[in-house]
C-alpha cells in the first residue's frame, strides 16, 4: 500500500504575481510561475505534493489559511509580501489553524528599509528564509519535509 504524500501549501502574497517584471534588481528576473515550478519539483522529488495559492487580497489569503483545517494540508510555506509587516489578522489566522509554517522572502528584508525589518509572523514560524532568492522556496520545501519527518 502506498503511503499518502505529505501535502504542502505554498502561499504568495501581494505583488508577487509581478515577479520577473517588478524591481528585478531586488527580486530577480524569474517569474512567480518559474519559482513555483522549482518548488513543486523539489516537493515531487521528495514524495510530497505542493499546491500553490497567490492573492493580492489579505482576506483571500486568510480564507485560504483557514481552509487548511479541512483540506489535508500538513505544512504551509508563505511569502506574505508586504503583509509580513502589517497583518495581525494573518498572524491570528496562522495561530488559529495551528499549522506549522515557514516564512520565505526573496530579498534579505533585514538589509532593506527599516519598516521591512518587523515581521508579525517570524516569531511563530518554524523557520524564516530571507535573501536566498528563488532557491529559498526550494529550501523551504526541503525544510518542511524534514520537519514532517519520515513517511
Amino acid at each position: 500500500m502506498t503511503k499518502p504524500k505529505r501535502k504542502l501549501l505554498l502561499i504568495n502574497g501581494p505583488n508577487l504575481n509581478l515577479l520577473g517584471r517588478r524591481e528585478p534588481e531586488i527580486y530577480g528576473t524569474l517569474t512567480l510561475d518559474d519559482i513555483v515550478a522549482g518548488a513543486i519539483s523539489a516537493a515531487r522529488k521528495n514524495n510530497a505534493e505542493l499546491t500553490h495559492f497567490q492573492s493580492n487580497s489579505e482576506s483571500a489569503i486568510i480564507e485560504r489559511i483557514h481552509q487548511t483545517l479541512d483540506d489535508g494540508t500538513n505544512f504551509l510555506i508563505i511569502n506574505p509580501g508586504a503583509f509580513t509587516h502589517t497583518s495581525i489578522a494573518m498572524r491570528d489566522a496562522l495561530l488559529g489553524v495551528s499549522m506549522p509554517f515557514i516564512e520565505v522572502h526573496l530579498s534579505n528584508v533585514l538589509a532593506r528599509e527599516e519598516f521591512r525589518k518587523r515581521s508579525y509572523l517570524s516569531d511563530i514560524a518554524i523557520a524564516v528564509i530571507s535573501g536566498a532568492g528563488a532557491k529559498g522556496y526550494e529550501l523551504a520545501v526541503l525544510t518542511a519535509i524534514d520537519q514532517l519527518g519520515p513517511q
